[in-house]
C-alpha cells in the first residue's frame, strides 16, 4: 500500500522558498536575515529533487519579501523560486534572478580591502552569474559562492 506523506504543513499566508540547493539552506537564512523574523518559520533540507538531487524549502508566515531582498537569494540559491501564498493558494511564482551588481550585502573575502576596516559599503560586479563570482569594486578580488558572507 502506498502512501502520500505531506512532509511540511502548509501556511495560509506567507512566503515559500523552494528549490534551495540543500547544503545552501543556511546560508539563504543568513543572507535574508531571517534570525531577527519573529514570525513562523519552517525549513528543512535534503528533500527529494529532480531538479537538485537534494534540495531544501523555507517557509515563511506571514512574510512577504521585497524584489532586492528575493535577489539577494540569487547569490546562494540561484535555482530558488519563491511562491506567495494567500489563503492557502499559490497566487503569485517569483524566480530570482541574479543581478548584475551588489551593494552592502556580503563581505570582500579579502583582509586587506578597504571595506573589511573602514566604514565603507561593500560593492560587487557580479562577473559569472552561473558559477557566481563577485568581483570587488574597491580591490577587485574575485569571491566566490564558497566564500560569501553577509555583511
Amino acid at each position: 500500500m502506498k502512501y502520500n506523506i505531506l512532509e511540511v504543513s502548509a501556511i495560509k499566508d506567507g512566503t515559500v522558498i523552494d528549490h534551495i540547493p540543500a547544503g545552501n539552506l543556511f546560508k539563504v537564512i543568513n543572507i535574508l536575515h531571517l534570525e531577527n523574523i519573529e514570525n513562523t518559520i519552517t525549513f528543512g533540507t535534503n528533500f527529494k529533487s529532480a531538479k537538485l538531487g537534494k534540495k531544501a524549502i523555507i517557509k515563511l508566515t506571514n512574510v512577504f519579501f521585497k524584489d532586492n531582498d528575493i535577489n539577494r537569494i540569487a547569490l546562494v540559491a540561484p535555482e530558488a523560486k519563491l511562491n506567495i501564498i494567500r489563503d492557502y493558494k499559490v497566487v503569485e511564482k517569483k524566480i530570482v534572478e541574479v543581478p548584475d551588481e551588489i551593494q552592502g550585502i556580503v563581505k570582500c573575502v579579502n583582509p586587506k580591502c578597504i571595506t573589511n576596516f573602514e566604514k565603507v559599503t561593500t560593492k560587487f560586479t557580479i562577473v559569472d552569474k552561473k558559477k557566481i563570482k563577485l568581483k570587488c569594486h574597491f580591490c577587485e578580488k574575485i569571491t566566490d559562492l564558497e566564500n560569501i558572507k553577509r555583511v
